[in-house]
């Protein structure tokens, strides 16, 4: 099974890129937000930060033994939490960026309090999804998020991590 990760700051367009590649590809996608609610990994909610508290290595073990079951080509994993699977289980991570002016109306948009995306904006101008996924071990993929997507960008995305994924595997 070829497992992505696509992973990134909220807001950065990292749904609607697993969903494209994940129906261009015919890869099952992963909802991990929808996953935690499933499988009740929250360890409650932090409401100074207003998000769910979660235990990363635990998710990490649900992930591991939920995709090893999987009868599946593929798998696209979408989270902000996504690059913390091992390495071993991930064929690759992509990591969505987006222009800091353009995160910030998306963020609003979604009416998130001040403080909320001054946090996010925050985690996205120090690349932390980015940098936590190269702590993991991860040689992330950065796709900027910032203009919409045209389909041939799609497509010219999902070869380019065909292509990627097959030199790995031969490495």
């Amino acid at each position: 099974m070829i497992s992505i990760a696509v992973t990134g700051t909220p807001g950065t367009g990292k749904t609607t890129l697993a969903k494209a590649i994940a129906e261009k590809t015919g890869f099952l996608y992963l909802d991990v937000g929808a996953f935690i609610k499933r499988k009740k990994i929250s360890q409650g909610f932090d409401y100074k930060r207003d998000c769910e508290i979660i235990d990363t290595k635990q998710l990490a073990q649900e992930l591991s033994k939920y995709l090893q079951k999987k009868k599946v080509t593929g798998v696209i994993i979408d989270s902000h939490l996504s690059h913390h699977l091992p390495v071993k289980e991930l064929d690759m991570v992509i990591v969505t960026v987006c222009d800091i002016p353009v995160l910030k109306g998306r963020l609003e948009e979604r009416g998130y309090r001040p403080e909320k995306v001054r946090e996010n904006l925050d985690a996205e101008i120090f690349e932390i999804c980015r940098n936590e996924a190269v702590e993991y071990g991860h040689r992330p993929l950065e796709v900027d998020t910032t203009k919409p997507f045209a389909q041939k960008k799609i497509d010219g995305l999902v070869l380019k991590i065909m292509k990627s994924i097959e030199r790995r595997k031969l490495e």
